[in-house]
C-alpha cells in the first residue's frame, strides 16, 4: 500500500519541516512504512484541483492507499473544499489521517460515517452557496444595478503608455516595433489601438507623393 504525505506552506518564507516531523512521527505510530513526501508552495485559496493534491487524490492514490497531512488546514482554506476531498476519499476508499487533532478516515464504522456527514455536508453548502448567490444577484438587480461586465473598452496595461504610443505612431514608428518596445504583441496592440480609436498602420492618412516635376526645356 502507498502512503503519501501532503505538505503544503503558503509563501516559500514558511518552513515546512516541522509538518513533516509531526507526519513521520504518526506515519511511524501507524506503522505505514515508507512515506512519499509531496512539497507545495501554495495560497490554499487556489482551487484544490488546480494544486499538487489533485493529481495525488484524482490519480497516484487508490483504494487501500493513505494520505497524510500534519493538519486538516492544509487541504485548503476552505471547508467545503476540505469536505469535498474528504468526500472522494472515502468514495474512493483512501485512509486520510492529521497529525494534528488525531483525527483519521481509515474506512472504520466510525470515519464511514463521518465521511457520509462530510457529503452531505458538502452538498448541503453548495446549495446555500448557489441560492445567496442567486438572491444577491436578484437583489441587486431590484435596486438597478447593472450586472455583468461594464460597457466600454476595459481597461489595458497599454492605457498608462497611450500618449508614448500615440507620439511613435505619429513619428512613423512601425507598430511591430512599438508593439516590441511595450513588451506586447503586434495583435494586441492593433486590438487596443481599434478600441480606443486610434487608427491603426493600415488605416492612418498617408502625406500625398509630391508630384514629379518636369525641368524646362
Amino acid at each position: 500500500m502507498r502512503t503519501i504525505a501532503y505538505v503544503r506552506v503558503s509563501t516559500d518564507r514558511q518552513d515546512v519541516e516541522n509538518q513533516r516531523l509531526e507526519i513521520l512521527k504518526l506515519a511511524n505510530d501507524l506503522g505505514l512504512g515508507r512515506v512519499e513526501m509531496v512539497d507545495e508552495v501554495v495560497s490554499g485559496r487556489r482551487p484544490w484541483r488546480e494544486r499538487s493534491i489533485a493529481p495525488i487524490l484524482l490519480n497516484d492514490l487508490a483504494a487501500g492507499d493513505t494520505l497524510i497531512v500534519a493538519e486538516l488546514s492544509r487541504l485548503g482554506r476552505s471547508m467545503l473544499e476540505i469536505m469535498e476531498m474528504l468526500a472522494h476519499c472515502a468514495q474512493a476508499q483512501i485512509h486520510v489521517y492529521a497529525a494534528k487533532g488525531g483525527w483519521r478516515l481509515d474506512g472504520s464504522l466510525q470515519s464511514k460515517i463521518v465521511a457520509m456527514v462530510l457529503a452531505m455536508a458538502a452538498e448541503i453548502e453548495r446549495d446555500l452557496i448557489s441560492q445567496r448567490t442567486r438572491a444577491a444577484l436578484a437583489t441587486r438587480r431590484a435596486q438597478g444595478v447593472q450586472l455583468g461586465r461594464p460597457r466600454g473598452p476595459g481597461k489595458s496595461r497599454l492605457d498608462a503608455h497611450a500618449v508614448q504610443i500615440r507620439e511613435l505612431l505619429d513619428l512613423g514608428v512601425p507598430q511591430k516595433r512599438i508593439a516590441k518596445i511595450h513588451g506586447t504583441t503586434e495583435q494586441n496592440l492593433a486590438h487596443w489601438m481599434t478600441r480606443r480609436g486610434i487608427p491603426t498602420a493600415r488605416r492612418r492618412s498617408r502625406p500625398p507623393k509630391a508630384a514629379p516635376t518636369t525641368a524646362g526645356r
